[in-house]
Parts: C-alpha cells; structure tokens; sequence
C-alpha cells in the first residue's frame, strides 16, 4: 500500500493550457520562504500563455519562495509600485512586467523585481519571443528573480525527459523542467529505459529494447537522428555521460555477467573499456561532477550497496553503510550530495547523503520512490515514485519539506532525468 502525501497541502497549481501534459501539485511548508506578490503581467489576458501564473508556479515549487495574494493593482514594468500596500500584505519582494503582441506576431514580455522592504528597483528583463516560446520566457524570468534573491542561478528553463508507458507502446519525452510542453523523442512498441542527458543537453542516451535485446542508442533532441552506440552480446545498459561529454560508462554482459565499460561516445560500437575485474553483478554508473571517480551499485558485499572506483580503475570503495538495499546513485552537481533509494521494511525511499559528513537522511514518505536525478543548481531533486498505484513524478527540495507532484494524464511515467543549464 503507498503511503499518502504530505497532508499539510498549501497550494495547487493547474496547468490550464489544452495540451498541458501534466497537473503541477506543491505540498509541504517551508522553515524559511520569501513572500513574494507576482502580480498579472499587463495585457498577458491576450497572450496564449499566463505569464506571472508560470512564475509563481516556478518559484513556489522552488521552495524558496511563498506566494501572497496582492489582487491586480495594474502594474507593469515602468510603474512604480505604492510599497505601502504591498508591505501591509507581509511581502519582501514584487514582480510586475507586462505582455504586449508585435507587428510581426512575436510577444514582447517586460518583467521589472522591486524590493518591497526596502522600495527599491531590482532589476528587469525583456524577452521578445514568438508564441511558442512564452514558456520559455516566463521560466527565465523566474530564473532572474531566484537568482537575484537567492544567490543561486535558476534552473526553471532547463529541460526534463521521462518515459510513459501507455497500453503497449512506450514513449521517451522531453519536457520544460515543471513537465509542461512535453516533446515526444521515441514511441515504441519495445521498452525504453534509462534515459540520460549529455553535458550540453543536445543529446539523450538511452536503452532500447526494439531489437529484442536492449542496446544503447544516443539521439540528437532537436534533429531527432540517431544513432547506435552500444549492441555487444548481451545486455547494454545504463549510460551514464563524462562531464566533458566524451565518454559513456555503461554496463555490458558481452564477458558474462553484468560489469561496468567506458566507451567513446564518438565512436559507434567502439570497443569498451572494462573498470573492473570481478564476479559480482555492477550496474548503474554515474560520474563525480569532475569526472575523476564513477559511482555504482555492487552486490559484491553480498547486497547491492553503492561503490566508487577511479575513472582509470582500481580498487572500489563502498559508499553506504545503512540499510542493507542501495540503489541509483545520483550525484549532485556541486559534488555536496548523492542521492539514492534505499529499501526500508520493504519501503523503497529516496534518502540524501551529505558527501562531507557522511550523514544520510530519507526525504519521502511514499514507498516506491526510484530514478533520483538532481536539477543542474543542485537544489532540487526529481524521482519516479507511485500514487495511488500510478507510477508519477515528484521533485522535493533537499529537506524534503516542499513537494510538487506532476501527474502524467496519459500513461504510466517513469524514468525521469533532469537536463542541464541551456547553453
């Protein structure tokens, strides 16, 4: 039986748009959250798209921010606002902009951050973008305003890609980083697992099972081409890319049983290297944010535990000790966290090590969490886990105190990896 969410549900967000792939559910309160009033945009009633409904959705999922009801004053970009106002609603920070259409079809979106407290102007953005971008203006605009008062860069206009199973056919994905706007990559009647984005984010690898037996393949995301990469007897499975983007280390059963390779990613079929000389089953690769060490799951302690070896080989090292069941390590891009299922009474459960201090922690109350992967700020995590006997998609900050679940409508979603910042 799957536990239920977290009842102390403050907000639901409802994607409105016709062809809006999923329902954006945010749950949980945070200990330290900045209130901030983002107002309609002026003349965004005209636009295809709500832009401040998509910046509050953004930044309140980020669980940095606390979204306060100011009404519609009518503001826009050159107005300046009365602070009083929006003081006597408890907010520290305001967003205003606007939405006006070009002569030649194109939106023109203007956004201007005022420091509420403090009456001061933050800063302002324009993006001029045709319909089919709005999203994407709307989720960089939120990305200023996280940066500008947290510090951190955004990463609300990055990229998602999942799996959904409907009926037979399987489907590969591509999506903006709140699961809107989803760009179907591959649909199959075969499975297809483990796909994993390259450094650049141009590129998917993934695993297909189309020639009976499953084979990697990597596929340019906006040509849709592709190619095969990984077809060796046996089983080739789960690719993990290097940071620089040349190599996969992938698990191959070509010398019997499952054991981890490096491959160049330019060479098709190209003859691997193996890591490690051994009996036991290793699987799941995943590098260190320099490249220098390979994270993976063994069982050659006599369960599966999450280990580390040299990028050059040598003698791997066991990573955790608690629990007796570890699983898809997934390392964070600041090097600080590494994530990971672990079975617990039967449970799998997301749980976060901190790197430093070795310290581990479950993050979720649900029972058949799988697939972590870590947004490109390292301040969010994605995984697969299941609803009401659904497989769906959650993200959860690092504390695990503010959940957003997104609820496929068609079909089974599983597989989640989350893109890197867009060059």
């Amino acid at each position: 039986m799957v536990r239920p969410l977290c009842q102390c549900a403050v907000l639901v967000l409802m994607a409105n748009q016709a062809f809006a792939q999923f329902r954006v559910e945010v749950s949980g309160v945070g200990l330290t959250q900045v209130p901030i009033a983002v107002v309609a945009f002026k003349g965004e009633e005209a636009s295809p798209q709500k832009i401040s409904a998509i910046v509050q959705a953004d930044l309140e999922r980020s669980g940095q921010f606390r979204g306060v009801d100011a009404g519609n004053p009518g503001l826009d970009e050159v107005t300046r606002p009365d602070f009083t106002n929006f003081r006597q609603k408890n907010a520290d920070a305001l967003v205003a902009g606007s939405v006006t259409r070009l002569a030649d079809g194109r939106f023109d979106v203007r956004v201007r951050l005022w420091d509420v407290v403090r009456g001061q102007d933050q800063g302002g953005q324009s993006h001029a973008v045709v319909a089919g971008d709005l999203r994407l203006a709307a989720h960089r605009i939120a990305d200023f305003v996280y940066e500008k008062l947290t510090g951190d860069k955004g990463a609300f206009s990055t990229r998602i890609s999942y799996v959904t199973k409907n009926g037979q056919m399987f489907n590969l994905w591509v999506a903006d980083a709140d699961g809107d706007n989803a760009q179907s990559a591959l649909n199959s009647p075969e499975p297809i697992i483990s796909p994993a984005w390259s450094p650049s984010g141009t590129q998917l690898a993934y695993v297909s099972f189309e020639a009976r037996k499953p084979t990697i393949y990597v596929h340019e995301v906006s040509t849709g081409k592709r190619r095969l990469v990984a077809n060796f007897k046996g089983s080739n499975s789960a690719p993990a890319w290097s940071p620089d983007g040349k190599t996969l280390a992938v698990t191959l059963s070509r010398d019997g049983g499952s054991q981890l390779y490096l491959m160049d990613v330019a060479g098709s079929n190209s003859d691997p290297k193996r890591l490690a000389q051994s009996s036991s089953i290793d699987t799941e690769p995943a590098f260190s944010p320099d490249g220098t060490t390979i994270y993976f799951v063994s069982d050659r302690g006599g369960s599966p535990q999450i280990y580390r070896i040299p990028r050059n080989g040598g003698n791997p090292e066991r990573v955790t000790f608690t629990g007796t069941y570890n699983i898809s390590p997934a390392l964070s891009p600041d090097g600080r966290w590494l994530a990971y299922i672990s079975r617990v009474s039967g449970a799998f459960k997301l749980h976060l090590m901190d790197m430093k201090s070795g310290a581990v922690n479950a993050i979720t109350d649900s029972s058949a969490d799988e697939h972590p992967s870590f947004s490109p700020n390292s301040k969010l995590l994605i995984y697969a886990t299941q609803i009401q006997g659904r497989e769906a998609l959650m993200t959860t900050t690092l504390d695990g105190k503010i959940k957003a679940r997104l609820a496929g409508q068609n079909g089974d979603i599983r597989e989640p990896d989350w893109g890197p910042f867009q060059k």
